[in-house]
């Protein structure tokens, strides 16, 4: 008889329907069965029809509502998020909230719900967070500040983790080559000029950096920056 084939680990990416998402689900899909993570279900499942091995996984991460997760999970990465705010006067209360809601509380519930599965697999968990969770400027205050509460965020588990075994994981892209960068530039009101940008899959290529270390040693913190700068 045949040898049995050793399952997949199994990875949960979060916004996978698009963008960096998407670039990761298709990166880690080459090793890993993939729950794609989004909130179309239509999108969703176009994703899942691409990969070798995957399912969907639609939630309203900001909400509460996730689906079953499964006992065991290998790799969590959070890659869904937005954009948004201006000056500190000219953005409302409403705007902070949602940047917030998205960008740190989504994350965190997730997470808690997945360390259990975590912990079985002595996991890793993958944070996309941004050059801005490293520094601010004029007008960025509120990304930047939802970033930066991020990454507070992923220094706290990464210690509290430690002893069971999950690594954490901050990855921080300068501009990237997406929607929301270009959505970005106009309201700057700048020409969009790719050439200030890094591609998708360059950051799914540091994802998948940290995910084939080996257990023994973790990618903590990681910047990947556009060569050029505006």
């Amino acid at each position: 008889m045949p040898a049995e084939t050793a399952p997949r680990p199994v990875a949960l990416v979060t916004g996978a329907s698009r963008g960096i998402g998407r670039a990761i689900a298709a990166n880690l899909g080459r090793t890993h069965h993939i729950l794609v993570g989004g909130r179309d279900a239509a999108a969703v499942q176009s994703v899942v029809d691409s990969l070798p091995s995957a399912e969907p996984f639609v939630a309203e991460l900001v909400d509460g509502t996730v689906p079953a997760l499964p006992d065991r999970i290998d790799v969590l990465v959070h890659s869904a998020g937005v954009e948004d705010g201006s000056t500190i006067e000219a953005t409302d209360l409403e705007t902070w909230r949602r940047v917030f809601e998205v960008n740190v509380f989504a994350v965190a519930e997730l997470t808690r719900r997945a360390l259990p599965g975590l912990r079985a697999s002595q996991g890793l968990v993958v944070v996309i967070n941004s050059g801005s969770g490293l520094t601010s400027g004029p007008g960025g205050g509120v990304y930047a500040g939802s970033k930066f509460a991020l990454r507070a965020l992923t220094d706290a588990l990464r210690e509290e983790e430690r002893p069971h075994g999950v690594r954490v994981s901050s990855i921080h892209p300068g501009r990237v080559d997406t929607d929301m960068q270009r959505a970005l530039v106009a309201r700057e009101g700048h020409e969009y000029d790719p050439s200030y940008t890094i591609t998708a899959e360059m950051v799914a290529a540091t994802v998948r950096t940290a995910v084939d270390l080996p257990p023994t040693g973790t990618v903590e913190s990681l910047s990947v920056r556009p060569m050029q700068r505006r």
